[in-house]
């Protein structure tokens, strides 16, 4: 999801988009449910609920034990019985559960066994202790709360997080907005990353999300501070719905003046997720460049042998790119404006392309055989006859010059300065632009209604 990561300034935009400078009335436009008397929402999680979040896929997991022991199991012991106890692991010290030639290989300071392998296992505390502050187990050197539950996928286990969704959220908002940020744009994330991650579980599948941006960023306790904990105390229950279903709650770093219709760059265009104006003209990445030389397109369209043309063929109404024409020695190659950005690695598709052509030298290169003869020397002609008798001695004329045979002229490939504004898909809610409108003094209410026009802030009965 979004990033909000402070990057270099770049050079400016030349002819930005007209921005409002007052914020529209957004009572008027949007309904936001009373938190006194919430819309009738059938409840969709329950006190406890909890979320599964993928943190690793790999053949190797380092678990490390914080203040307790941790216990090593082939199922939980939610499950009914116990299952086997198969490791405990003293608190400060660490395992490692490897999967080799189809067996589990588990490596302690105390030794090494190999086991058959199970195709679930569990990693928990032994007694659990809800609200500690030091976390429940460590993985790849962070700090976790909950169960970690391995499953086996292939070759490779994936580990997975399991955990009370208001625990999960303090640090997803620490992971996606600075925690230094304003409450009301904090409060705006939580009821965000609330509803998205509701609307993401899936009984049936392995896990419900990710912990990077495929899903929103969670980095375990390391991201959570007090100013987190807050926003999602403050705004517990609380999601977004629209037609009394969970809305679709996605969000970006920052729209560079203008969000993107979701019909414009997804499949379906949902009644909520609408272009709006974008405050984000703090975002160090409001306006930005990039350059790529020839190596760098070479390496980006290996179909095209490279790029000598680029041709937009359409954008949509916010201006984003929606479907180019990239033109190379060996081909052309029709590309979305997302499949442009993925390839080139931009920040946004909100750009404009310019190719740089190189300065190419002019003029042939001459050589001649004066050019071998030292300045005011003269050249003897071998005497024939009289004629040569009277020329012998005598300077000749200059010789005529010849065109030297030279090679094919290489010219050199273009390159591509790419100029733009924003950072992400720019559908939803801005984390930049929540910022400003917070620093204007609006609520965490009116920041989700400005963005997801039409939704209502609702009560789940999740307290």
């Amino acid at each position: 999801m979004g990033l909000w990561r402070m990057l270099p300034r770049q050079p400016q935009w030349q002819a930005p988009l007209p921005l409002r400078p007052v914020l529209l009335p957004l009572a008027a436009v949007v309904v936001v449910g009373s938190l006194l008397a919430p819309a009738a929402v059938a409840p969709v999680f329950a006190a406890g609920t909890e979320v599964r979040v993928l943190l690793l896929e790999a053949p190797e997991v380092p678990v490390a034990a914080l203040d307790r022991p941790l216990q090593i199991r082939t199922q939980a012991p939610a499950a009914g019985a116990p299952g086997e106890a198969l490791l405990t692991v003293p608190a400060g010290e660490q395992a490692t559960l490897r999967l080799e030639q189809g067996r589990l290989q588990l490596e302690t300071a105390a030794g090494s066994r190999s086991l058959a392998l199970p195709p679930v296992l569990w990693i928990e505390p032994l007694a659990p202790a809800p609200l500690s502050t030091s976390g429940d187990f460590l993985l790849q050197q962070r700090a976790y709360r909950g169960r970690l539950q391995l499953r086996l996928s292939g070759a490779t286990w994936q580990a997975i997080n399991h955990l009370p969704l208001e625990s999960y959220l303090p640090s997803v908002v620490g992971s996606e907005m600075p925690a230094s940020w304003p409450q009301a744009a904090l409060r705006a994330q939580a009821v965000a990353a609330r509803t998205y991650a509701l609307r993401q579980r899936r009984p049936s599948a392995p896990y419900d999300l990710s912990a990077t941006v495929k899903s929103q960023v969670y980095k375990g306790l390391e991201a959570e501070t007090p100013s987190t904990r807050e926003a999602v105390a403050a705004t517990r229950g609380q999601v977004l719905t629209y037609g009394g279903a969970l809305a679709n709650t996605v969000f970006h770093s920052s729209a560079g003046g203008v969000t993107e219709n979701s019909g414009d760059l997804w499949s379906q265009q949902l009644p909520y997720l609408v272009s709006v104006p974008d405050f984000d003209q703090q975002s160090p990445v409001h306006q930005w460049q990039k350059r790529l030389e020839p190596d760098q397109l070479q390496q980006a369209f290996v179909e095209t042998g490279g790029v000598d043309r680029i041709e937009v063929l359409g954008t949509t109404a916010s201006g984003r790119l929606r479907q180019v024409r990239v033109q190379g020695p060996s081909g052309s190659l029709l590309l979305t404006g997302a499949q442009l950005r993925t390839r080139l690695g931009l920040r946004s598709t909100l750009v404009r392309l310019q190719l740089v052509q190189p300065e190419i030298a002019s003029g042939a290169v001459l050589a001649s055989a004066e050019s071998q003869v030292p300045a005011g020397a003269t050249v003897a002609v071998p005497a024939v006859g009289a004629l040569g008798a009277a020329l012998n001695g005598v300077a000749p004329p200059p010789p005529v010059p010849v065109l030297e045979q030279q090679p094919p002229l290489q010219v050199p490939r273009p390159s591509l300065l790419v100029i733009g504004r924003g950072f992400g898909h720019g559908v939803g809610m801005s984390q930049w632009g929540a910022l400003a409108m917070a620093q204007r003094g609006h609520s965490h209410a009116e920041i989700l209604s400005h963005y997801y026009r039409g939704t209502r802030l609702s009560l789940d009965g999740g307290r």
